[in-house]
C-alpha cells in the first residue's frame, strides 16, 4: 500500500530538539520561526499528496529552516533532513536528484556558519541526503508499480476486447448466413429452414459457452476446430473452401494465433468479400509458420480494422495483398 500523507507528518516531532532548546532559553524569534517551520512541513506534505502549489511552502520551509540553523546551531540543524524528506515528496519528478542535492550542499554550509566542525557537517550532510532519498526512492517504487499495475490492466482489457470481437464477429457472421438460409426456405421447405434454424440454436449455445470461457482467459479454440468452423461458415455462405495444409508441430500459443487467424480472416470472407472462392494454406517456413486465406472477392475484404489489427498485436506478422486476381491474406507465426 503506498504510504499516504500521515506516514511523513509524524516526523514533525523531530521538532522537539530546538523545542526543548526553547523551555530552557526562551526566544520569540525561535518560537516563531519553529512555528512556521511546522506549518510549512505539514502544508508541502498536505498539498503534495492533494491539490495546490506545494513548492511553495517547501521554498519556506527551506527559508526557515536554514534561517534558523544559522542562527542557533546545535539542536536545531535536526530540522534540515526533514526539508529534504519534504523535498523527496513534492519533487518527484527528474528535479528530485537535484534539489536532494542542493539541500544537502545547503546544510553542510549553515552547519558551518553556524560553528560546528567536521563531524557535525558529515552527520549533517548524511541524514539530510540520507533522509530525502530513502523518501524518494519509496515513493518512486510505489509510483511505479502502481502504473504497472494500471498497464498490466489495460492489457487484459485489450486482449479481453480483442478475444470477444473475434468470437462473438465470427458467430454472429454465421447467424446471418444461416438466418438467411431460413428465410429462402421457409416458403417452400419447411423441412430445410427447421435444420437450418436447428443449426442457428447450436451456434447460439456454442456462442454463448466461448464467450464464458472467454471470460475465464480463454485464449481460441486452436487450429483444428477453427478450420472445421471455418468450412462450415464457407459453405453456409456459399463459398468454395479448399484447404491445403502441411503437416507442422506448433507450439500451443501458436495453435491457438493460427486459430484465431483464421477465424478473422474467414469473418472478413464471409462478411465484405462477396467471394465464390476461398483457398486457406498452411506451410512451414522453418522457424515461422505462413498461413494464407485467399478469395476471389472484393479487395475491402481485408481492410485493417479491429481483427486484423488485433492479430497483429498477438504477435503475428499480417500482410494483405493483392495477387493474380485474388486477394491474400498472409500471417507469418512463431512456432
Amino acid at each position: 500500500m503506498r504510504p499516504g500523507p500521515s506516514a511523513f507528518y509524524v516526523w514533525i516531532a523531530v521538532a522537539w530538539f530546538p523545542a526543548y532548546d526553547l523551555l530552557r532559553q526562551p526566544s520569540w524569534v525561535g518560537a516563531l520561526g519553529l512555528a512556521v517551520f511546522a506549518a510549512a512541513y505539514l502544508a508541502a506534505i498536505r498539498m503534495a499528496f492533494g491539490e495546490g502549489p506545494a513548492w511553495v511552502p517547501l521554498v519556506v520551509l527551506a527559508a526557515v529552516t536554514f534561517a534558523l540553523g544559522m542562527a542557533y546551531g546545535g539542536k536545531w540543524l535536526y530540522l534540515c533532513p526533514l526539508v529534504s524528506m519534504a523535498c523527496g515528496v513534492v519533487v518527484r519528478e527528474r528535479a528530485a536528484p537535484y534539489a536532494l542535492g542542493g539541500v544537502t550542499v545547503v546544510s553542510m554550509l549553515v552547519t558551518l556558519r553556524s560553528g560546528g566542525g567536521e563531524d557535525a557537517v558529515a552527520a549533517v550532510a548524511w541524514g539530510t541526503f540520507v533522509a530525502g532519498v530513502v523518501v524518494h526512492v519509496t515513493l518512486r517504487l510505489f509510483e511505479t508499480r502502481e502504473e504497472l499495475a494500471r498497464a498490466a490492466v489495460l492489457r487484459e482489457r485489450e486482449r479481453f476486447s480483442r478475444d470477444l470481437h473475434d468470437l462473438l464477429g465470427h458467430t454472429l457472421s454465421l447467424v446471418v448466413v444461416k438466418a438467411e438460409a431460413v428465410r429462402r426456405l421457409a416458403p417452400r421447405d419447411a423441412d430445410a429452414a427447421a435444420r437450418q434454424a436447428g443449426d442457428i440454436e447450436q451456434i447460439g449455445r456454442r456462442a454463448l459457452a466461448e464467450v464464458r470461457s472467454a471470460v475465464a482467459g480463454y485464449r481460441g479454440r486452436g487450429l483444428a476446430d477453427e478450420l472445421a468452423a471455418a468450412r462450415l461458415a464457407l459453405e453456409e455462405a456459399g463459398v468454395r473452401a479448399e484447404v491445403m495444409l502441411e503437416e507442422v508441430r506448433l507450439s500451443p500459443d501458436a495453435d491457438a494465433l493460427l486459430g484465431w487467424v483464421v477465424r478473422e480472416g474467414v469473418t472478413n470472407v464471409i462478411r465484405h468479400a462477396r467471394a465464390t472462392g476461398c483457398a486457406i494454406t498452411l506451410r512451414d517456413e522453418g522457424e515461422l509458420v505462413l498461413l494464407e486465406i485467399a478469395n476471389d472477392g472484393a479487395a475491402q475484404a481485408f481492410t485493417r480494422g479491429n481483427g486484423l489489427k488485433g492479430l497483429a498485436e498477438r504477435g503475428a506478422a499480417v500482410e494483405a495483398r493483392a495477387e493474380d486476381g485474388r486477394f491474400v491474406l498472409t500471417v507469418a507465426v512463431p512456432k
